[in-house]
């Protein structure tokens, strides 16, 4: 397997990002941040129900994500307006994020105000299209969710998942690896010509195991089997220009066999081998009960920061944020590992235009 160090990073790795405006940009910004912003960077929260704006300069929050809540009872309009609101309030600019992958998972198209009908599954898509759908499928969502200000689509599921009774199946492509890796290519690519973030999920893939909205999960599977097949749509996403990748709070027992796979240094140190230093590593929601199974919300935050992530995913930020300063503070986490992550936050978002 591959070793790694007390933060969670291979050995004698480092980010090697090659010289860029975007990266001498970031590197300027970093420098002038405060121990508070840059630890607000790493919180991708989500959205208040009250006070938004105020509640991103506060706590200087990389991002928000939305649910369905979120727009039920909205129209664009007066989403756009919040959305603008924020990123106006929040000096860094925001991800604005949403899990819009089509099908069981619709957060926005799902309400008829804001499309006529909500977006297909990528399974029926490709029936009734094959890879000219697909293409045309995430082009689409670009422009859908681009009008409402967001900037980021937990998407494409590059879990490999071939068996109806498999929990994922609804949500994945349904077809073997290589078909699976074609799908997410194809995705990636249109996300970024549109100009959209990309996130790949959920890593090292679920595969036949249980839902972590509900409890621990665990999966058994050799090492060779993600080798060979699990990993190849992740590869396929980066190598097309995916920008983030999202890890799953399944217990991988061929990659570590204790923590769940967000708060695990060993997979994180396969994430890096296999997909990169440039690739911005986000956690599954925090909250989740698979990983509050296992840890403690302030816990389980600094624990996501000591195993590498970059991006924490929190509907709890309120309690996460100041339990990963105290972490700062006390020495649990240092400002070295912290700026890694604040820096390739920041790259993205200088990317994307989301900063300037």
């Amino acid at each position: 397997m591959y070793d790694t160090d007390a933060e969670g990073e291979l050995h004698a790795a480092s980010l090697t990002l090659s010289p860029d405006p975007n990266l001498i940009r970031a590197k300027e910004l970093l420098a002038a941040m405060t121990p508070e912003e840059k630890v607000g960077q790493l919180f991708l929260a989500r959205f208040p129900a009250q006070d938004a704006a105020a509640r991103a300069a506060q706590y200087a929050l990389g991002g928000y994500i939305l649910f369905a809540r979120d727009f039920e009872h909205e129209t664009p309009e007066r989403i756009l307006s919040k959305i603008n609101e924020v990123q106006q309030a929040q000096k860094l600019g925001m991800l604005i994020g949403v899990d819009e992958e089509g099908g069981t998972v619709n957060r926005v198209s799902r309400f008829a105000q804001f499309r006529q009908t909500p977006f297909a599954s990528p399974q029926a898509v490709y029936a009734a299209g094959g890879f000219d759908g697909i293409t045309a499928d995430a082009a689409e969502k670009c422009a859908f969710l681009s009008a409402l200000g967001i900037n980021l689509n937990f998407a494409p599921v590059c879990d490999v998942s071939t068996s109806r009774a498999d929990f994922m199946y609804p949500r994945a492509f349904g077809l073997p690896a290589e078909e699976t890796a074609a799908y997410v290519r194809a995705v990636v690519r249109e996300n970024e010509r549109c100009g959209m973030t990309s996130v790949l999920k959920h890593f090292p893939g679920y595969g036949d195991t249980a839902d972590t909205h509900t409890g621990i999960a665990r999966d058994s599977r050799p090492y060779e089997t993600f080798e060979n097949s699990d990993l190849l749509p992740f590869r396929a996403g980066v190598a097309e220009g995916a920008d983030m990748v999202l890890v799953a709070h399944t217990i991988v027992e061929s990659m570590d066999e204790t923590r769940p796979a967000s708060i695990s240094p060993e997979v994180h140190a396969v994430l890096r081998a296999e997909l990169g230093e440039r690739v911005v590593v986000i956690t599954d929601d925090l909250v989740m009960q698979g990983l509050r199974d296992f840890i403690g919300d302030s816990d389980a935050a600094v624990a996501a920061v000591e195993a590498g992530n970059d991006l924490l995913c929190s509907s709890d930020f309120e309690t996460q944020v100041p339990a990963v300063l105290r972490a700062l503070r006390d020495g649990t986490l240092t400002e070295a590992r912290i700026d890694r992550s604040v820096l390739r936050i920041l790259r993205l978002k200088l990317e994307k235009g989301i900063l300037q």
